[in-house]
């Protein structure tokens, strides 16, 4: 039997059944008969409906399994993105550390160069006066010379 003609069946118990007075038209049924035909019912579900059922159950398992692995996609990407920041800002320090390595060179040199110059001066004011007096002594010994001709 199919389940179209258990179903049948259980349409014909109705209309046959006893109609219960002032129940709204309430009715008794063979329990025991109707529990079989339930049971046959169910007995003779065409198998594309187990199959279906399956489908179902594996459409909520990939769905889940998507889900998961969607998480795990954003979460890895986050990760990613966060260790980008990370590296950024490690750039962006070592930019900075370094302007301020190259801000203090230029000024060192500035600082060498003005010693230099410095240096450079006091050593040619001191042969300056050197040669000046060398110069003086110079004159005074041939003004001396010239002085003890006459």
């Amino acid at each position: 039997m199919n389940v179209e003609e258990i179903l049948d069946i259980l349409d014909e118990m109705i209309d046959r059944a006893w109609n219960l007075p002032m129940t709204g038209g309430r009715c008794v049924l063979d329990a025991d008969k109707v529990r079989d035909l339930i049971d046959d019912i169910r007995s003779n579900l065409p198998p594309e409906i187990a199959h279906a059922k399956k489908i179902v159950a594996d459409r909520t398992e990939i769905i889940a399994e998507a889900k998961r692995e969607a998480e795990g996609i954003v979460r890895r990407a986050e990760e990613r993105a966060k260790a980008l920041v990370d590296q950024s800002e490690i750039t962006r320090q070592a930019q900075q550390k370094a302007q301020e390595m190259v801000s203090q060179a230029q000024m060192k040199a500035r600082e060498m160069r003005q010693a230099s110059q410095e240096f450079a001066d006091k050593v040619l004011k001191n042969t300056e006066e050197g040669l000046a007096r060398g110069l003086m002594e110079v004159k005074n010994t041939r003004q001396a010379l010239r002085g003890g001709k006459k």
